[in-house]
């Protein structure tokens, strides 16, 4: 059975996106391991909090997700989806891993909107083909926590969403995907985008 490994790096709710994953059968393993990351079959990067700290907690372990680019499915999750791109405006700007062109940015403050975009919202399909989206209909709800927005070229953007600007709810280059919504907090939708990441290994 192909083996998914979630990347420990001391940032993110682990065990959720663990059992989510367990639930729709996958086998899974939490490891800051670099050997263990280089060896999956899948990588899911998750992550909750700043930028700068993430990038400087993955240290060594960003080697394995530079090699893992069209070699097998890499999945970023919120900050995780965000550390894929080039840059971000958060505490000044930092650079990212760069596996999907782009900088992240800091909703603008706007009368009658709340930061951090917080609960339930829709994602329009920019690409309906795309295998993580298989039995997903345009328009589904996810479940999203997030200040900072993915700005992203149009070809990388797989789904948008409005909340005070339009931004890019997942992304895409090659073998890497981003979700900014939490599918493992996403009932069945976030299920389904789960299995369709595991049908792909």
């Amino acid at each position: 059975m192909s083996q998914i490994v979630i990347v420990d790096y001391g940032l993110g709710n682990l065990r959720s996106v663990s059992k989510a994953l367990e639930k729709v059968g996958g086998n899974v393993s939490i490891t800051g391991d670099l050997e263990a990351i280089r060896a999956a079959d899948g990588i899911i990067l998750p992550g909750v909090g700043a930028f700068h700290e993430g990038m400087a907690r993955l240290s060594d372990l960003k080697s394995a997700l530079f090699e893992a680019q069209g070699q097998v499915p890499v999945l970023g999750i919120c900050l995780g989806m965000q550390m894929l791109m080039e840059f971000s405006e958060e505490h000044g700007l930092s650079a990212g891993l760069g596996l999907i062109p782009g900088t992240v940015r800091r909703f603008e403050k706007t009368p009658g909107f709340k930061i951090p975009h917080m609960g339930w919202n829709q994602v329009a399909l920019s690409h309906h083909d795309d295998p993580l989206y298989t039995n997903i209909p345009d328009g589904s709800f996810f479940y999203f926590v997030h200040s900072y927005w993915a700005d992203t070229p149009e070809q990388y953007r797989l789904t948008s969403t409005e909340y005070i600007n339009p931004f890019a709810s997942s992304i895409r280059n090659g073998t890497v995907w981003g979700t900014q919504f939490h599918p493992e907090k996403s009932g069945e939708a976030g299920l389904q985008i789960l299995r369709n990441y595991i049908g792909m290994l």
